[in-house]
C-alpha cells in the first residue's frame, strides 16, 4: 500500500510540474536555409524577468540551436525575439474524505472544497526571417513557476529545450 501512495504522489508531482509547449510555422518557408542567429537585444531588455533569468534562457537557446547546427553571427539569417508571461491559476478542489455530511463513494460525509492557486509562466520564442523581417517560427513553452533557486538553471535549460525540441518543423507537424 505504501508503494502505491509513493508511486501516486510521484505521478501527480510529475504531472503538476509538466511544462507544456506549443509551436506554429510559416508552412511556406524552407528552414534549411538558417544557419546563423543573432539576438534582437532591444526586445529582450524589455522583457520583465530578472537578468538573472535572462541570462540563463538565452543561454539555453545558444546550446539547444548550436546542436541543432545554427551559430550566432553579425550577419545572421534569424532574429530571435524571446517575451513571457505570468498568469495566476486557481484551482477548486473536490474532496469527498468520508466524515461528516454529504455524499461520498464509500458512505455518507461532507464534501470539502479547497482552493489553490499556482503561478504558470508563459515563455514565448519568436525566430525572424532578418532578409523579411517576418515571424516564421514560434515556440511556447507554459509551467508552474518556482522561487527555488536551487534548481532553476535546469527548470529553464529543460523549459527551452522542450521548445527548441520542434524546431525545425517537420511535415508531420
Amino acid at each position: 500500500m505504501k508503494k502505491i501512495f509513493l508511486l501516486l504522489v510521484s505521478l501527480i508531482t510529475t504531472m503538476c510540474s509538466s511544462v507544456a509547449v506549443f509551436s506554429d510555422f510559416d508552412s511556406a518557408v524552407d528552414f534549411n536555409q538558417y544557419k546563423t542567429y543573432a539576438y534582437l537585444k532591444k526586445d529582450i531588455d524589455a522583457v520583465e524577468i530578472s537578468d538573472l533569468d535572462k541570462r540563463r534562457i538565452l543561454r539555453s537557446i545558444d546550446a539547444n540551436l548550436e546542436g541543432k547546427r545554427l551559430s550566432k553571427s553579425e550577419v545572421p539569417d534569424l532574429l530571435i525575439r524571446i517575451s513571457t508571461q505570468a498568469k495566476e491559476r486557481v484551482y477548486l478542489n473536490n474532496n469527498y474524505w468520508g466524515w461528516g455530511w454529504g455524499w461520498n463513494p464509500w458512505f455518507m460525509g461532507p464534501s470539502m472544497q479547497s482552493v489553490s492557486s499556482r503561478t504558470e509562466g508563459i515563455l514565448y520564442i519568436d525566430l525572424i526571417d532578418n532578409n523579411t523581417k517576418q515571424l516564421v517560427w514560434q515556440g511556447r513553452g507554459r509551467g508552474p513557476l518556482t522561487e527555488m533557486t536551487n534548481k532553476r538553471d535546469e527548470r529553464i535549460y529543460n523549459l527551452v529545450s522542450e521548445i527548441l525540441s520542434v524546431y525545425p518543423p517537420t511535415d508531420s507537424d
